[in-house]
C-alpha cells in the first residue's frame, strides 16, 4: 500500500474513535492488531479494536480530534493530534464528571496490507485527569 493509502487508514481510525463506529472494523484493523498505550488497558485483535473505537466515544460523546501533523514512510504513519470533549460517560471506571478537556498526543501506527497492525500512542493522560478534576493541578 502507498504512504497516502496508509495515512487514509489512520485518519479513518480517528474518525471512528470519535464516532464509535465499529461497523466494518475489520476493513481497517488486522486480526492480530495490538494497541500499545501506557495509559490504557491492553487491547488486541478485532475485539480490542472495537473496544478502542467505543471507549472514547462512550465516555466523551461529541468529542473532537484534530490531526495537527501526519507523516508517513514505508509501513508507518506518525500523527500528532489534539483531543477535546466533555466527560459524559464512564471512562476506565471513572464516572462522568461533566468537565471539558483538551489534550494532545502522538502516535506511530504500523500497517500491513492496508490494515492497522500496531498502534503506539502516548497522550497527555495526566493533563486529562487534571482537567477532569480527578488529580489536583500543581499550585503555582
Amino acid at each position: 500500500m502507498s504512504t497516502e493509502q496508509n495515512k487514509a487508514v489512520v485518519k479513518e481510525m480517528f474518525v471512528r474513535i470519535t464516532s464509535g463506529d465499529t461497523k466494518d472494523a475489520a476493513k481497517i484493523f488486522a486480526p492480530d492488531w495490538m494497541n500499545i498505550d501506557p495509559a490504557l488497558p491492553p487491547m488486541m485483535g478485532l475485539e480490542g479494536a472495537k473496544q478502542l473505537l467505543t471507549l472514547f466515544s462512550t465516555a466523551f460523546p461529541a468529542s473532537r480530534v484534530e490531526l495537527v501533523c501526519v507523516a508517513g514512510e514505508g509501513d508507518k504513519v506518525a500523527v500528532h493530534f489534539s483531543f477535546s470533549g466533555t466527560h459524559k460517560g464512564t471512562f476506565l471506571n471513572v464516572p462522568p464528571t461533566g468537565k471539558s478537556f483538551n489534550v494532545t498526543g502522538t502516535g506511530i501506527f504500523r500497517l500491513k496490507d492496508g490494515k492497522l497492525v500496531e498502534n503506539r500512542v502516548v497522550f497527555d493522560a495526566l493533563g486529562l485527569m487534571q482537567q477532569l478534576g480527578l488529580i489536583p493541578e500543581p499550585s503555582h
